[in-house]
């Protein structure tokens, strides 16, 4: 018997959602909460299964627990590989290829060596190794806040963005402009330091301008384990500057979406302002230049049918550039309640699945 499942978090908006294009196209999707995942595995997979995987919830706010709660994700998709060479699970996202796409400094790496550009990331900070000082071989280190403002000394960069390797939702990621020739500095931040809890992530973007705050600041993000990306300046719609997130299914473009902010971090929860693409008037070469390059970034992952990809158009010359891909990032509200047919695609893909033989 095949069957159609999806594992997740049920009542929330994306299996709600899905639970509906599913009805519309006349199939049934199973719903596995990842609470129930480690003890009905073995049971749910002596059928032959069309697998969704969405992210687990994290109810954690501290940063210092992102490495160990993305740790454990990336164990149970080890074992949903494991299970796929054991029973008949067709996936919509492989798990290794979902694995892939957390690293952030892995992918940037990947899409560099396949020629598409992206916002690019700077070598972390290289370490002298050798023993007694005998050999001056390095290897390569994690940043620290005096690190990272030599380097910016030494190359003349005046802003760049900070981001956990692996990570979501704005966690960590943070925006520092620095004045080499007057000492200024400006940090960008969803971060803040709690006394009982640490590092958290507030989900509310502060800026902070006094040099040992923000120092202090740096180096417990820095920390994470973060790459360094050059800071580019984004195109602007009405006194806003924005990127795009480009939802790619099935080798065709479902749904763009621009972010609009009047700061220099564009996730939507941080109360920034979406808008569909197609009310800003932007020229169709510029859209087929991102939609080329988003398919060309999709063509790096094999393992990889559905994606949420952002995409940073250059102030001036609308130039676009792969900020990150998400592989499970396709949840955009203002499909939801319009069309849903991210999700109505999804199901289609299940249906075909389902009846063919």
């Amino acid at each position: 018997m095949k069957q159609a499942v999806l594992l997740g978090n049920p009542g929330t908006k994306r299996t709600v959602y899905l639970e509906r294009a599913a009805a519309q196209s006349g199939i049934f999707i199973r719903v596995i909460d990842w609470k129930d995942w480690i003890k009905r595995q073995t049971e749910d997979c002596q059928e032959e299964l069309f697998l969704k995987i969405d992210p687990p919830r994290w109810e954690s706010c501290q940063l210092d627990e992102l490495s160990g709660l993305t740790g454990e994700y990336l164990e149970r998709l080890g074992e949903l590989a494991h299970m796929a060479q054991m029973y008949p699970v067709t996936f919509l996202n492989e798990p290794y290829t979902i694995a892939a796409l957390l690293d952030k400094r892995a992918c940037k790496y990947r899409l560099l060596q396949a020629g598409v550009p992206v916002t690019e990331t700077l070598p972390e900070p290289c370490v002298k190794v050798s023993a007694a000082d005998r050999e001056k071989n390095c290897v390569q280190g994690r940043w620290s806040a005096g690190a990272l403002l030599d380097m910016m000394k030494q190359k003349r960069i005046c802003q760049v963005f900070l981001k956990p390797v692996r990570g979501s939702g704005a966690a960590g990621v943070s925006a520092f402009r620095f004045q080499p020739s007057t000492g200024r500095m400006a940090l960008y931040t969803c971060a803040l330091q709690s006394p009982e809890y640490g590092l958290i992530n507030t989900k509310k973007l502060r800026r902070f301008s006094a040099a040992d705050e923000v120092i202090a600041l740096l180096n417990q993000i820095l920390a994470l384990d973060c790459v360094v990306e050059k800071w580019y300046a984004k195109a602007e719609y009405q006194g806003f500057s924005y990127d795009l997130r480009v939802v790619v299914q099935d080798k065709k473009v479902d749904f763009i979406l621009a972010r609009l902010s009047q700061g220099p971090i564009t996730n939507l929860h941080l109360n920034n302002h979406p808008l569909e693409v197609n009310r800003m008037g932007l020229p169709g070469t510029v859209l087929d230049s991102a939609a080329e390059l988003c398919l060309k970034s999709m063509e790096c992952y094999p393992g990889l049918r559905s994606a949420g990809i952002d995409v940073l158009l250059e102030k001036g010359s609308l130039k676009p550039r792969i900020i990150e891909m998400n592989a499970q990032g396709d949840l955009i509200y203002q499909d939801i309640y319009n069309r849903n047919q991210i999700y109505c695609h999804q199901a289609e893909m299940m249906r075909d699945w389902l009846h063919h033989v």
